[in-house]
């Protein structure tokens, strides 16, 4: 906490619950397949799992979301690229929030406004 690390977690929506209770400024980011065809070929794609897992996987990503609003972010991954700069986008942004620039840029701040 106030390292000015970022830090990413694949988690489910009952872990960001508890890393909120946690650290209450986190943001969480919710990442969302174009379509549920397209995550079924993506999991069948991989080639790990049997039918019974993928059908398994199906079902806990279709419980998990339902619940994309309880996030600060969400993020199509229909195009890899366009993604990852969504996601670098974030984080970007919760660099320029004044609170954190307020910290990180003290000593400017202080001069500029003295």
């Amino acid at each position: 906490r106030g390292l000015g690390l970022d830090v990413i977690r694949e988690i489910g929506r009952q872990g960001a619950r508890q890393i909120r209770g946690i650290a209450p400024d986190c943001r969480g980011i919710s990442m969302l397949p174009p379509s549920r065809q397209v995550l079924e070929q993506r999991l069948r794609h991989r080639g790990q799992d049997d039918e019974q897992q993928i059908e398994r996987r199906m079902r806990d990503a279709v419980s998990e979301m339902v619940h994309y609003d309880e996030f600060d972010y969400v993020i199509v991954n229909d195009d890899f690229e366009r993604a990852v700069q969504e996601l670098q986008a974030v984080f970007v942004a919760r660099r320029l929030e004044a609170e954190v620039q307020s910290r990180r840029q003290q000593g400017l701040i202080a001069q500029l406004l003295s």
